[in-house]
Parts: structure tokens; sequence; C-alpha cells
């Protein structure tokens, strides 16, 4: 684990103005992973010890945490995170908490996957956020409950050490463990609060459910896709296009900036594993005057691949789903989709089946990576 950079102590009372004007943080190198605990991939904050102040469930709200200075409750300032009350000791003698006192939250995450980063971004709260955090990741099949996480026979891998946070900042750690997570347990050491938790991995699909779909869409996050690249990430991420279900409003999607010159926009996507795609969708939704004019996709087979293009250029609607059935069966491992001049998409789809090859590769890893 290395924290990249190291934020620690309080951050000043909050002055007016901008609340996010101080707010301390830094170019991660792990944030072009997903987000595996995403609430739209069904990631879940499903128990903690302590919630007096504020919902553990505010730890995976997609928007970065709001501040109202002047919003107050009958328990006391209202903050957006996950915020406990004050320990204390055990006597007036011994008034403190001891060095083993602390809070914890069970993240499930909304789909396995080998971590490479964590943010414990802790947006205002200035003086009462906790004085260090861990985290500990597992990996348990099913859909365990919270007693069965917290159980004797349940094994915990540190992927973060006890380490000192700062106040308003954005605490950043690289991850290192090579295997597959499930859940984790986050602690606030000895309390305090947290506005948001951000989890950057890869998706490691079950084998066994892909064979059993049989046909799916292999691109998808849920099912191990990646977006590996793009030419332009302006106003939104371009992991987006491959998050479940349709778009629900417009920067849910990926949108470029305008274009002033005489290029065009892309995003290179990995597939779950190699593939035969045999249909395809680009969905538009909520992209109205802003969607891109036309599009094409390619597929490559391996790294050193050349690029097959399997849907030509072909004029977009806005707002709308578009739908090809491929004439012949493309096998590939990487997909492109390459958007004229510029504007945005909000879904790509590739459905199809993995290949012999394809299954037994992805066997092989999930294997080694403890899935």
């Amino acid at each position: 684990m290395t924290a990249i950079p190291s934020f620690t102590g309080d951050a000043n009372p909050y002055g007016g103005g901008d609340p996010y004007a101080d707010y301390r943080t830094a170019d991660f190198p792990f944030t072009q992973y997903a987000d595996l605990a995403d609430r739209r991939l069904g990631a879940g904050v499903i128990a903690a010890n302590d919630e007096f102040f504020a919902q553990r469930e505010n730890l995976l709200v997609p928007e970065p945490a709001e501040f109202d200075p002047e919003h107050f409750g009958h328990k006391g300032k209202i903050m957006d995170g996950w915020e406990t009350r004050r320990r204390r000791g055990a006597s007036a003698e011994h008034p403190w908490p001891t060095a083993e006192d602390h809070d914890w939250a069970l993240v499930r995450l909304g789909a396995p996957g080998v971590i490479r980063g964590i943010v414990v971004d802790t947006a205002h709260f200035r003086g009462n956020y906790p004085q260090a955090v861990s985290v500990e990741g597992t990996c348990v099949p099913g859909s365990p409950s919270p007693e069965e996480l917290l159980g004797d026979d349940v094994k915990w891998t540190t992927l973060v050490p006890r380490t000192a946070v700062g106040g308003h900042a954005a605490n950043g750690f690289a991850v290192a463990a090579e295997q597959c997570f499930t859940h984790l347990r986050v602690n606030q050491h000895p309390d305090g609060g947290i506005a948001r938790l951000r989890v950057h991995g890869e998706v490691v699909p079950d084998p066994a459910w892909l064979e059993a779909l049989g046909t799916f869409d292999v691109v998808a996050l849920e099912n191990g896709g990646r977006a590996e690249d793009a030419s332009n990430l302006f106003y939104s991420p371009a992991s987006n296009t491959i998050q479940p279900g349709r778009s629900r409003k417009m920067d849910d999607g990926w949108e470029t900036r305008r274009r002033r010159d005489q290029g065009h926009d892309w995003i290179r996507y990995r597939l779950a594993a190699q593939a035969q795609v045999r249909a395809l969708e680009i969905d538009t939704a909520y992209l109205k005057g802003n969607s891109a004019g036309w599009a094409s996709v390619s597929v490559k087979d391996g790294e050193d691949g050349d690029w097959q293009e399997i849907l030509p250029r072909t004029r977009l609607q806005p707002d709308t789903n578009h739908r090809f059935v491929l004439p012949a069966p493309a096998v590939g491992t990487h997909a492109r989709v390459d958007i004229f001049p510029d504007g945005g998409i909000s879904r790509l789809r590739l459905f199809g089946s993995l290949t012999p090859e394809g299954t037994s590769r992805l066997a092989a890893r999930h294997q080694e990576l403890g899935g």
C-alpha cells in the first residue's frame, strides 16, 4: 500500500464562500480504473457499528459531498457522509478511547475484482474526521450477511494499514494485492466522519456465470470489460458507456469537448476475454444537441492484432438506441468506437459469447486470483 500523497491534520474551519476552495486532493494514478464500489454496479454499505450523525449509505453516493453550513438536525450538524459519535474512555480517570477503539462499515463491492487503489474522502469533515483509517478486504462468494462476514472463519486481508489521514481531503492509497475481493471493511480510528469511498479496480467475472449466460454483453463493466483509453474525457469518463442499464441523464454517458479541428474522438475497450461478437448497440440516450453525428465500431484480436471494422461509419440520431446485427461473427479481445466529429454516446453494447480460448484464459485468471 502507498499513500499518494498523504494529507494529515485539520483543515481550516469553514470561513464562507466555496466550501471546496481549500479542499486537498491530487491526481491518483489508479483513477482510470472503474469504481468497484459504484451503486450502479450493485455496491452497498451493508452494515456499520455506528452512524449516529450521518448514514453509512452516503459513502457511495456518486456525486461529490455537499455542504450546507446552516443545515442542523435534532442530533447536530447534518453532514453528507458517514459520521459516528465521539468515543469515550471507560472512566473519569481514563476518559480517552483506547488505541484499539474504532468504528467500522462493511461494503459490498458492486462486482468482484482486483483493487488498484482506494480513496477515503473526508470532504467537509474539518475537525471531525478520523485520526487514521484502515481498510481490509475479503472474498466470500454468494450474498453473505453482515453476521457471516464478521464470523471467525472469514479471512480478511489488509489493503490499507492504519494510516493517518487529513480532514477535508481526498486521501488516496495505491493497493498492490493481486487477488479478487468481494467485500471491504472500512475502519476509522477512533471515530469521526468520512464523506465518500471510492474503490478503483478491475472486475473479475465468474466464468461459470458467463458460461451459463451463453450470449451476453462482452464489453460490459459488470462482465469484466474495461475502457482502456479515450481521446477526450472532458465532461465524463469513458467507463460510463459500459455501466449497467440505460443512461438516466446527460452526464451518465460519455461526452467530449467541442472540436475545432478536422479530427474525431474515440474510446478503446478490452473485452471480458476473447469473444465472438454478433450484435451491437450504440445508445445516445439524453444526448440531444450534443450526440455524436456518426460512429463506427472495430475489433481486434490480441494486443498486436489488426483492427477490423464491424460497423462502418453510420449516422446516429440524438437520444436514440441504435441496434445492429452483424452479417458474420467477429472474433476479438479489444474493441474501439470512433465518433465523428465529436459529441458523445451514452452506452455501447457488444453482444456475443466467449470463444473456447477466451473461456480457458478467463477461468485460469479467476482461479489464480482466488475468485
